[in-house]
């Protein structure tokens, strides 16, 4: 297929594939698409594995990366050590996973070593190790960088245009697009509010002619690819008449046979419909969608503590969610029913265990037939 996306990142077909398993992203990649490797809990040393992986596995097909650096976050640009980090923690909050867990007999253990463990994470989200996970990245032949929560750091920037590598950025509204253009993004991933993991509340279907036909009026030519929701070919005929140039897609990998996705979530997923879905902060801090859980539930009630802010809210929540999947792949029932993860509500349209090539085949050949169906109704 010819067009920006495809042009600009050397690709067959513009199915842009997030995940954070690297057999999915080498998948996608040999399947036509491109696969896209999330490594925001990555360091710089486990980056350079996965990467490294991936370039031995993906027959040479381009391939990206996602990382994540938000504009606002606790700490931002500070150097903060892992037991102060830990101590910002209100022992509110644990309290209350821990009780959570209780209730569903769980035992929730000493979950300190998970804790801190996590807190390394932390210097990601704040921006401490952006410098050195992209001079890792820009060691291999990546052909696309893209950042997360907000306006890429200027490093990243430089970076690309040091070694021509597109920048893209996710964004929410059509302010969001106004101001990456601004700063000089090469692709805009409009994300809408049906996404699973960070969202808006904007949905797919308002943002993506919004942000185009904003685009379109101040003669900018920025590509974009449409998210949220997006779990067939169909869907993405539909963004692309809207204006997008291709889609991102993040969810739909969850449940191939590649992913690494826990067993007894992929089951939930694969029978989950669309309303199975909850958009909250509790994981993160900033408003993330995820399969609902009596773990969701429980932060949604009244009595729950208000979830604190990027990244201290996910040093409350990750490590007892780590403990339960652990559980749940064992006889605990009660593990097994709070187990969730981040899906969007195109789970409902997640139905069968596929690989991932049979997924971008699917793709594929729903969109030729979206394509005919259309044009079949322009004929004479």
């Amino acid at each position: 297929m010819k067009n920006p996306i495809c042009d600009m990142l050397g690709i067959e077909f513009p199915l842009v594939a997030f995940s954070h398993c690297r057999d999915v992203v080498a998948a996608v990649s040999k399947a036509g698409g491109m696969g896209v490797f999330g490594g925001v809990n990555c360091t710089p040393e486990t980056l350079e594995e996965e990467l490294s992986w991936i370039d031995d596995h993906v027959d040479g097909k381009p391939y990206g990366l996602d990382i994540i650096v938000p504009n606002k976050v606790e700490g931002k640009g500070e150097q903060i050590d892992v037991e102060r980090t830990l101590a910002m923690v209100p022992e509110e909050h644990k309290q209350f996973s821990r009780d959570i867990m209780a209730r569903h007999g769980v035992d929730p253990g000493d979950l300190t070593d998970l804790r801190r463990e996590h807190a390394v994470g932390a210097d990601n989200l704040r921006g401490g190790n952006a410098g050195a996970l992209l001079e890792v990245a820009f060691r291999h032949p990546i052909k696309l960088i893209a950042n997360a929560l907000g306006i890429p750091p200027q490093v990243m920037t430089d970076m690309g245009r040091e070694h021509g590598v597109p920048v893209a950025a996710l964004i929410g509204t059509k302010e969001h697009a106004m101001s990456q253009v601004a700063a000089g993004v090469d692709i805009l991933i409009a994300v809408g509010g049906e996404a699973g993991g960070h969202t808006g509340d904007v949905a797919t279907m308002v943002l993506i002619p919004e942000v185009c036909n904003a685009l379109h009026d101040m003669g900018d030519n920025t590509p974009v690819l449409a998210a949220g929701g997006i779990a067939t070919g169909s869907q993405m005929a539909a963004a692309m008449a809207m204006g997008a140039s291709g889609v991102w897609c993040g969810s739909v990998w969850l449940t191939t046979a590649e992913a690494e996705t826990n067993p007894v979530v992929k089951e939930k997923m694969l029978n989950a419909t669309s309303r199975d879905t909850v958009r909250a902060r509790s994981r993160t801090g900033k408003p993330s969608r995820q399969l609902r859980s009596p773990w969701t539930d429980a932060w949604e009630a009244e009595d729950a503590p208000q979830p604190l802010a990027m990244p201290l809210q996910s040093l409350v929540a990750e490590p007892p969610l780590r403990s339960i999947d652990k559980l749940s792949q064992g006889d605990n029932q009660g593990a097994k029913d709070l187990a969730t993860y981040w899906v969007g509500q195109g789970v409902g349209l997640m139905n069968q265990p596929m690989s991932t090539a049979q997924v971008v085949q699917g793709f594929k050949e729903d969109f030729i037939t979206a394509y005919e169906r259309l044009a079949a109704n322009l004929e004479d």
